[in-house]
């Protein structure tokens, strides 16, 4: 029988919430009070509300060691040290833009400061880092926002909640969008609701509205899908995968969908790369699928069973189930469809040859172990009411086996 780590948890079933925002922690005082502006690479494209991980450490480092260590409170609870930090806030800010101030009045002490902060790319950024920390007190509230969207049964409601968010202050609206967004399973019910207050869905009146920060904060969650589509190979989180293909499906066709593009405006210029470069990323497994199938499947002539491949090929499975969800956002329809159909062949001719074979042998125990496994298979291309009548084939040899 198949080992039970061959089994990935279902992709297409509803993603718990936290999903969507999970990051990891940066060992330095900010305590996870960042989080919710933070992404794991800057990426191609530059957001106002996303702040990558680097330029987060980057200018931390420089406040705690250069310009305020007696302010910065250390200590092992996250809970105590947000706290400290919001307490810090007004003063930490005060010297951090006092410096800043003085670097740009004085080329030498702007060198020395682009020195401090790791290079270029982090002096211009900030200011990012500043304005995060100076709207502390908000972020958690956009969060709340966010979560509370997706129990919002009537969209009234939630164009009431929308609208009530500053909207004024173009930084801090950045960050407070980047905020809420990341905790909403459903984007589309933002931009539909950002619409609706603009009396308009085509990209100036957005804009206009005050809303083009909400647009941006999807591309950035977007782009953030990226590096969580780089990991392949047999042990590859396949889970995460499909995930991630999933929320980057919702995020772009939340914006597609729903708000008329300006042609080769930078929104849609954005959302365009983003889905060349998922696409991209996706197509070579999505074309080696019926192979990988196929190796799994069948019967060698020393019938060694490879669990390594049965795996590929049950985490290849759901990958094309999650593609299938998501290719209205993609640029993969004819790999998608050829794999499609491709795959579907290959299940059906290795399990008519493998229940054929187990049922002249039902005690060959690898003949057993690809049976189940390509019925998974099966349950994810065809569909449950296919998988069951493989299922109750296949118990009646255990049956014949056992008497």
């Amino acid at each position: 029988m198949l080992q039970p780590k061959l089994v990935p948890v279902q992709p297409l079933a509803p993603p718990p919430k936290a999903a969507a925002t999970t990051r990891r922690r940066q060992p330095s005082p900010f305590f996870g009070a960042l989080d919710a502006v933070l992404v794991d690479d800057p990426g191609e494209f530059s957001f106002d509300g996303a702040l990558s991980l680097a330029e987060a450490d980057a200018a931390w480092t420089w406040l705690a060691r250069d310009v305020a260590p007696d302010l910065i409170v250390t200590t092992a609870e996250a809970e105590v040290g947000i706290a400290a930090l919001v307490a810090a806030t007004p003063a930490l800010l005060s010297r951090a833009r006092a410096a800043s101030a003085a670097a740009a009045a004085d080329p030498e002490q702007e060198r020395r400061l682009r020195v401090q902060l790791g290079g270029n790319d982090n002096r211009q950024r900030l200011p990012l880092v500043l304005g995060a920390l100076r709207c502390l007190p908000l972020l958690g509230k956009a969060r709340a926002f966010g979560r509370a969207v997706d129990g919002m049964s009537e969209e009234p409601a939630i164009v009431t909640a929308l609208d009530a968010l500053p909207r004024q202050d173009a930084s801090a609206s950045a960050l407070l969008m980047m905020a809420a967004v990341g905790e909403v399973m459903a984007p589309e019910r933002l931009t539909v609701a950002a619409t609706r207050i603009a009396g308009d869905t085509s990209e100036l009146a957005i804009e206009r509205a005050g809303f083009g920060a909400l647009i941006e904060a999807l591309l950035a969650h977007a782009q953030n899908m990226l590096p969580r589509l780089e990991r392949s190979g047999t042990f590859a989180d396949a889970d995460l995968t499909c995930r991630s293909v999933e929320r980057f499906h919702r995020l772009i066709r939340s914006i597609g969908a729903y708000v008329d593009l300006v042609p080769r405006g930078r929104w849609a210029t954005i959302s365009a790369s983003l889905t060349r470069t998922v696409s991209a990323r996706l197509e070579p497994g999505l074309r080696d699928l019926p192979t990988t199938i196929n190796r799994a499947l069948r019967k060698g002539p020393a019938d060694r069973l490879d669990g390594d491949d049965l795996l590929a090929a049950l985490n290849g499975t759901y990958l094309l189930a999650a593609i299938r969800e998501a290719r209205d956002s993609l640029a993969l329809n004819e790999a998608f469809d050829e794999s499609w159909s491709r795959s579907g062949q290959v299940l059906e001719l290795h399990l008519t040859r493998s229940l054929d074979a187990l049922r002249d042998d039902p005690a060959d125990a690898n003949m057993a172990a690809r049976v189940d496994a390509g019925i998974k298979m099966a349950e994810i291309r065809f569909g449950l009411d296919y998988a069951d009548v493989l299922r109750r084939a296949r118990a009646g040899f255990d049956r014949r086996a056992s008497a």
